[in-house]
Formats: structure tokens, sequence, C-alpha cells
């Protein structure tokens, strides 16, 4: 079960990484929103819908954990897609106003939560029964990393330290369940390795933390490079 410690620093990641989005919105003038994100085929329009909707998904977390009562995070996965996409048609001032107050409610909503209603059991959108210890986590990420994603002057080294060793913990145990390259894994100079497990013989990667952490996550990286041959491309995560 995640620990108080642990709860305190979800807490603390996603304070600063709505902090983090927020600036970087701020700094997007309207029209750029119409242009490309760093994710394949989604707008920044598609980027903002997805961080308000994902406030407003996790609210529902929220409440299950505050009432007993199951509240899942999307009535299905089509309708998730559907509602990032009429979302994205939203004026860039609506969907400027429905980051704001969607991720407002969703702080107000975790702050309310008592040590018992925090133990309660939900589901994540890929249907792991977690501790509701573990919506600020799922926000951190969230925010985090869509904050490089909306904005190109920020890269994952701008992301706290010890935000990124959480995030390659997850990702690492995420891909080691999955059809992929095995991997060993070195982060500033090997201060830090992990192993990916996976098809054929393990592919050393090394790099520092934040591009160890973008490569993981299927980001651009400027400092990964593998041991022997090309830096193998991973499938998506989630």
């Amino acid at each position: 079960m995640t620990t108080v410690r642990e709860l305190t620093a979800s807490l603390d990641w996603t304070h600063q990484g709505t902090g983090l989005f927020l600036s970087a919105l701020a700094r997007m003038p309207d029209d750029a929103l119409d242009g490309p994100s760093a994710l394949p085929g989604w707008t920044g329009r598609h980027l903002l819908a997805h961080v308000a909707a994902n406030a407003e998904a996790l609210l529902n977390l929220a409440h299950w954990a505050a009432t007993g009562i199951e509240t899942p995070m999307y009535a299905s996965p089509q309708q998730r897609d559907a509602d990032i996409g009429s979302g994205a048609r939203r004026s860039p001032g609506e969907l400027r106003a429905w980051v704001e107050e969607s991720a407002s409610r969703l702080w107000t909503a975790l702050g309310a939560l008592t040590d018992a209603q925090w133990s309660q059991t939900v589901r994540t959108a890929q249907g792991r029964l977690v501790a509701a210890t573990e919506i600020p986590w799922l926000r951190a990420r969230e925010v985090m990393v869509h904050a490089v994603d909306l904005d190109p002057g920020l890269d994952f080294a701008a992301l706290p330290r010890g935000f990124l060793l959480a995030l390659v913990e997850d990702i690492v145990e995420r891909r080691s369940s999955g059809d992929q390259p095995a991997l060993v894994l070195a982060a500033d100079a090997g201060a830090h390795t992990w192993s990916v497990l996976g098809r054929g013989e393990p592919i050393q990667v090394t790099g520092s933390l934040g591009g160890v952490a973008a490569f993981l996550a299927g980001r651009p990286r400027t400092d990964v490079r593998a041991a022997v041959g090309a830096v193998p491309e991973l499938p998506p995560w989630l």
C-alpha cells in the first residue's frame, strides 16, 4: 500500500505539476494551441481537453473514495476519446477556463479526503484496483508530463528529481509486463539502474535521469544511448 510519505510527495508533485502546466499554458498564445503538440496527432487543444477531462475523471475516483459509491473514471475508452475530441473544439478561452476550474475542483476534493477515505479501493482507467492514495500520483504524472508536451521550452530535466525517479519506476514496472525489448537502464553515470523484463538479450541504455524518463515515456530524448546499435523504439506504456 502507498505510504503516507509517498502520498505527501504525490500531493506535492500534483501541486507543482499543476503550476508548471498552468504556467506553460499562460505562455502559449491562443493561435499556438491550433498547432501540433509533442503527442502525435494531437494539437494543443486536444492536450488541454485531455488534461481537463483527466481532472474530472480523477474527481470521479475521489468521489468513489469519499462515498464508497463506485464511480468509474470514464464510461468507456470510446467515450473518453469522444470527450477529448469534442472538448478540443471549444474556444481557447473555454479550454483555459476548463483546465483551471477542473484542476481546482480536483485539488479541493483531494484535500477533503479523510485518512479512512484515502485507504478506500478504487479502479483506474486501465482496470487496476488501487488505494485512493494513488489518485494524486495519477494526476501528478499527467500534469508534469503534459506540461513538457505542451511547452517546447520545457524538457524532462526541468521536472523534480524525486518525481522523475518515481516516474521511471512506475514505467519500468508497467513495461516489464508488456511485449517489448528487455532493457537494462542506467541514469546519471550509473547512479540509478533499472531492468525492464522483455524479449531477447537486454539492451543497455544510458543517459541522464531526465533523458531515461523521456525515453521510457516515449518522448524525444537527446542524451540517451544504447551500448550497441540504435536505441530501441518502444510501444506506448499507457
